[in-house]
């Protein structure tokens, strides 16, 4: 015997049944090639695993290996009868494991569900912070009416496909003796359906779907932002074999705002004040995403400065963001005689040496030069 099948289970010869059992479960969960994609190791540790098991679990094929193993020479194991491999025995423990992990040596569900249409939806700023309804129209397969999507006329001219049995599945044997082993396929006479059309539906020509225009409202709650994404169950693409349509995904596009910048829920705008403003404080006009605002910019204010306001942002069911205000002090371009005029006047009535920035800025230059730069 060229594999040592206690060795692979890591059981010893003396391995009661349930001794084996329970190493097998432990293999499976730790080398299901599900758990290792692409790793060919693994796959060939698993289908080992599999020989093992399908061996020593039956007491019949048990009592053969063991006396092939003492007596070599003594003819092939089994009486030619071979085993199963991946189908014997192993589905059914392995759905146990898995809860259905690999399937079911029976009858599979082979029904599948269509694909996924992806759309992109562009919403202004406004429309994605307060919410909006949105009527989009797209392209897809839909499931034809006509025939539920069965591709048969009236939804019942099929019978059972006599190839498979209903099953949707062929087991295809390879090898003989006692390394032969046997794959499951879907069925190449029915496409994996279990059943066969009679009479193909008038409107789809069997296909079991039709090519149309699907038009949908879409409900998109306030906050959406650029990579949010609403799913509309069933309305992608149509299943080729009977099985549930896709789902539609609308991926949100959100354009910038010309005044606002947002962070999540939060809103960030800046507001241009005059000088005198700054200077003396008063009151400048605050846009929000449903009204305008009076907010008090106290005197003294500097140009950069934040001002915070709790739950002005973007109000959404999730939660309220908050409003951030930063304030920028404009300074004319162009000044007439009369205006400059002023302004050095109003400097020399300044001491602007005592201005708290100004001071700092002077003291931190003298720290690094030795000296106050200003001071001739």
């Amino acid at each position: 015997m060229a594999k040592d099948y206690y060795e692979i289970l890591g059981v010893p010869k003396t391995a009661t049944s349930d001794d084996i059992k329970k190493a097998y479960r432990t293999l499976v969960k730790k080398y299901h090639p599900d758990l290792h994609p692409g790793d060919k190791a693994a796959a060939e540790k698993f289908k080992e695993i599999n020989e093992a098991n399908e061996v020593l679990s039956d007491e019949k094929k048990r009592k053969q290996y063991d006396f092939e193993r003492e007596h070599p020479g003594m003819g092939g194991f089994g009486g030619g009868e071979g085993f199963s491999g991946f189908a014997g025995g192993f589905e059914d423990i392995f759905g146990d494991i898995f809860g259905g992990f690999g399937g079911s040596r029976t009858r599979r569900e082979t029904k599948t569900k269509g694909e996924d249409v992806t759309i992109e939806i562009s919403l202004s700023f406004l429309d994605a912070a307060k919410g909006c309804v949105r009527e989009v129209v797209y392209s897809r397969n839909e499931p034809c009416a006509s025939c539920k999507g069965s591709g048969a006329k009236g939804g019942t001219a099929y019978k059972t496909c006599e190839k498979c049995g209903g099953s949707g599945q062929v087991q295809y044997t390879t090898g003989n003796g006692f390394f032969r082993s046997v794959s499951v396929r879907p069925c190449d006479e029915c496409g994996g359906t279990g059943r066969k059309i009679i009479d193909a539906c008038p409107d789809c020509k069997g296909k079991g779907y039709i090519k149309n225009n699907t038009k949908v409202t879409l409900n998109i709650p306030a906050g959406a932002d650029t990579g949010s994404y609403l799913r509309k169950v069933g309305f992608g693409e149509a299943s080729r074999n009977g099985g549930p349509a896709g789902d539609l995904i609308a991926v949100i596009k959100v354009e910038p705002s010309k005044i606002f910048r947002r962070k999540n829920f939060d809103l960030y705008v800046s507001v241009p004040v005059s000088f005198k403003t700054a200077a003396l404080g008063g009151k400048v006009r605050i846009p929000l995403i449903d009204e305008v605002m009076d907010y008090t910019v106290p005197e003294g204010t500097q140009s950069g400065k934040i001002f915070f306001v709790r739950g002005k942002g973007i109000k959404t069911a999730r939660g309220t963001g908050d409003l951030y205000i930063e304030i920028v002090v404009e300074v004319p371009a162009k000044l007439t005689k009369e205006q400059k005029s002023a302004l050095e006047q109003l400097e020399t009535l300044t001491d602007i040496k005592q201005c708290p920035q100004m001071k700092q800025y002077r003291d931190n230059m003298e720290t690094m030069y030795g000296k106050d730069p200003y001071s001739k």
